[in-house]
């Protein structure tokens, strides 16, 4: 007797009964699995049990129950390993929403594993392709073949005590990588491991992220997701992985193994590492799509009550998402998987927190967005979701979609207006010093209410999406003519500028330029307030040729390039030193915001604006169109907490010159010191930090840089750095 044939008479022995609604999803005891799934409109569901390689349908079993809108049954002898899928009757009425058709194979949205791959063909359409009717029209084919498949699991892991790891908010460095892009080059890492998370938690990879200084590595999307079908046929694939379909399993390509507990293992590695481990999910849309994608999951369970649909005609999608579809949160069963699968990968994944991508349509309402919206009412009492870092990307692409700092108190939100100000004050832009001011103390103008902290400020000079770093300082124009696009896709607007040749150059002078810039950017991320976050790759200058939204290239142009020249290897030691520099430095991350007010009971002002003369700025040149060089005082007697007394944090001068010449700065003179140490240089990454200047002195600032001073207080040892 064969496998098969065995497989095929435990559950012919078996006998279904009614189980129970809760937990939704597949659920073993040891002594069988409990199956649940909702379903607020159908008027059936089948279980439809497969052979482990999800190849071969055995048997299809009826659900037995229907309690609460949920249909459920217990089938006792049945195994962790036992593959399944749902097939799922009700109305086929598309104007009315309701798009059931159980020729279609579904996939459990609550399936913590899958097997398979998803194969497009015309037979996963719930429609008939081609028919005049079209997604008014039924199609009768059977879509199994073409499906993964959802495996029931087995979560036993033992976790010795390392489940979690916690960094306090205002010492968080991000690190936001891609599971395939960080390791698919990496020479070290063997190429059987390379691209899976088995491959992450390589110790030269981990040696690398945990020497920069880093805390907290962000991984992009690694729920299961579609390869889209127009990327196939033109021999690309959806690298970044931003089309989930299933939001409790991981992608099955990112295990090297194949076995569930590989996940877990890089999260036990990671936090033996001291590196806490977030997660970007995306659930604000699924694979389906449009009223013209496949069904495969949501679309054919409930259809009505999943998605989104135009009030006035249910046939159609509202797309805030701008990928087709909108998943409805405002619904408590939808807003019960997505808090279920924040809280699985919590406790049983051993998640530390969550970038939620188009992070305005998980409040949405039909009003808009609305920061009391359920789902932020939700996690804030949550006593497990609301311990763990929630980092917003606070936009989408529906109307009043921008809502960047009107996430509520205990979220973190990504901050662009940082980006564009930083990369426009570098490049020279004019009168970017006031907005410049607010994003270096923590951009207050924009989260400094509700007793909210400059970490709510997730500040970045690039990401995922758009130019890397070297790229931003090699290209005027984004160059993605690879993506099968004629260059149309990726944003126009880079605030970049290639300083005289665009893209790769020998010209020396021009190479000079680019890696101060480069210095520049960096320096102003790491001595900014707020939460840095750095692309991986940034820290040693990697490339993509121009490209500015490489999600579809799944090759050498997405991958980090691991051969580093000396150029290379000088960037990372620059960064290296940097992120020391802030962690060594508190003031450099103060637990409340730099608002330049004069406090009369300490005697003490907490951030002071500098020109070139030494004196304080004032409104006429905060005005001016034509400064660009200005200096900061960060008083370490400032107190930071509500405590009053003098803080005894260093007391650090940061000067920015985006001038193309060299301006003169005279060194102020400080009450309690002695003079000024200068602990960093965009001009001279190598110096080392034993240069002292007197009072009045004047510093020569190089044309484009950035110097960093500690002030030598009286009667001070100085300390060797």
């Amino acid at each position: 007797m064969n496998a098969q044939q065995k497989a095929q008479d435990i559950v012919q022995c078996s006998r279904i009964s009614e189980g129970h609604p809760f937990p939704l999803g597949a659920t073993w005891d040891g002594k069988g699995v409990n199956f649940a799934l909702f379903s607020a409109h159908a008027t059936k569901v089948e279980l439809c049990l497969f052979d482990s390689e999800g190849k071969t349908e055995l048997e299809r079993i009826e659900l037995p129950e229907y309690t609460d809108e949920i249909w459920h049954g217990f089938l006792p002898d049945l195994q962790p390993g036992q593959v399944y899928g749902y097939r799922v009757y009700g109305p086929y009425e598309p104007e009315a929403g309701h798009r059931f058709n159980h020729n279609k194979l579904l996939i459990d949205p609550y399936a913590k594993q899958l097997v398979g791959e998803l194969i497009w063909s015309e037979s996963l359409f719930g429609y008939t392709i081609g028919s005049p009717d079209g997604d008014l029209s039924f199609d009768e084919r059977d879509s199994a073949a073409f499906v993964p498949k959802a495996k029931v699991i087995d979560p036993a892991f033992d976790w010795n005590g390392k489940q979690a790891k916690r960094i306090a908010a205002d010492n968080t460095i991000i690190y936001e990588t891609h599971v395939r892009g960080i390791s698919m080059r990496h020479p070290s890492v063997p190429e059987n491991l390379r691209g899976t998370f088995a491959g992450l938690t390589h110790p030269d990879l981990l040696q690398h992220i945990s020497k920069l200084g880093i805390t907290s590595v962000e991984l992009l999307p690694v729920h299961a997701f579609v390869h889209d079908n127009h990327l196939l046929e033109q021999g690309l694939r959806n690298y970044w992985g931003y089309n989930s379909i299933a939001f409790l399993a991981p992608h099955a390509e990112y295990l090297a193994s194949g076995e569930l507990r590989e996940f877990k293992e890089m999260a036990v590695a990671l936090h033996d590492a001291e590196l806490e481990l977030i997660l970007d999910v995306v659930y604000n849309h699924t694979a389906e799509g449009s009223e013209l994608g496949p069904t495969i999951s949501m679309r054919g369970i409930d259809n009505a009550t999943y998605y989104r649909l135009m009030p006035d005609n249910k046939r159609y999608y509202i797309n805030d998402s701008g990928t087709g579809n909108t998943l409805d949160l405002g619904h408590p069963c939808v807003l019960r998987l997505v808090t279920d699968s924040l809280r699985y990968w919590t406790t049983e994944m051993g998640v530390d927190g969550f970038r939620f991508d188009l992070g305005t349509i998980l409040a949405r309402e039909k009003t808009g967005f609305n920061e009391r919206h359920g789902f932020h009412l939700a996690c804030r009492q949550d006593p497990t979701l609301s311990q763990l870092k929630l980092i917003a990307e606070p936009w989408d692409c529906g109307p009043g979609g921008y809502q960047v700092g009107a996430f509520p108190p205990g979220w973190f939100e990504w901050n662009d207006r940082f980006r564009n100000t930083v990369r426009a004050f570098w490049r020279g832009d004019q009168g970017k010093l006031p907005e410049l001011a607010s994003r270096l103390t923590g951009s207050g103008d924009l989260f400094n209410w509700g007793g909210r902290r400059p970490f709510a400020s997730v500040n970045f000079i690039t990401a995922h999406d758009g130019f890397t770093l070297r790229d931003l300082v090699s290209h005027n124009d984004k160059h993605n003519e690879a993506n099968g696009d004629e260059n149309r896709d990726g944003t126009d607007n880079n605030l970049s500028s290639n300083y005289g040749a665009e893209g790769p150059t020998d010209d020396p002078h021009i190479t000079a330029v680019r890696l101060r810039q480069m210095r520049n950017l960096l320096s102003t991320l790491f001595l900014a307030q707020g939460t840095p976050m750095l692309v991986a790759g940034d820290e040693f200058g990697n490339s993509q040729q121009g490209n500015n939204n490489v999600y579809c290239q799944d090759n050498e142009l997405g991958w980090l390039d691991w051969n580093l020249n000396d150029e290379a290897k000088g960037l990372l030691e620059f960064t290296r030193r940097l992120i020391s520099l802030r962690l060594t430095h508190p003031i450099l991350h103060r637990g409340r915001f730099l608002v330049g007010a004069y406090n009369e009971e300490l005697g003490v002002k907490d951030v002071t604006w500098l020109t070139p003369s030494g004196a304080e700025m004032t409104s006429e040149l905060w005005e001016s169109t034509d400064v660009s060089c200005v200096g900061m005082i960060m008083d370490g007697r400032a107190q930071p907490t509500g405590i009053h007394r003098c803080g005894d944090d260093a007391t650090l001068l940061l000067i920015l010159n985006a001038h193309q010449g060299a301006v003169n700065f005279t060194l102020p003179e400080v009450s309690q010191g002695i003079g000024w140490l200068r602990l960093l240089d965009t001009n001279c990454p190598e110096q080392d930090s034993s240069d002292d200047y007197q009072f009045a002195q004047e510093f020569i600032a190089t044309g484009r840089s950035l110097i960093l001073f500690e002030l030598q207080k009286k009667n001070a040892t100085k300390v060797a750095r």
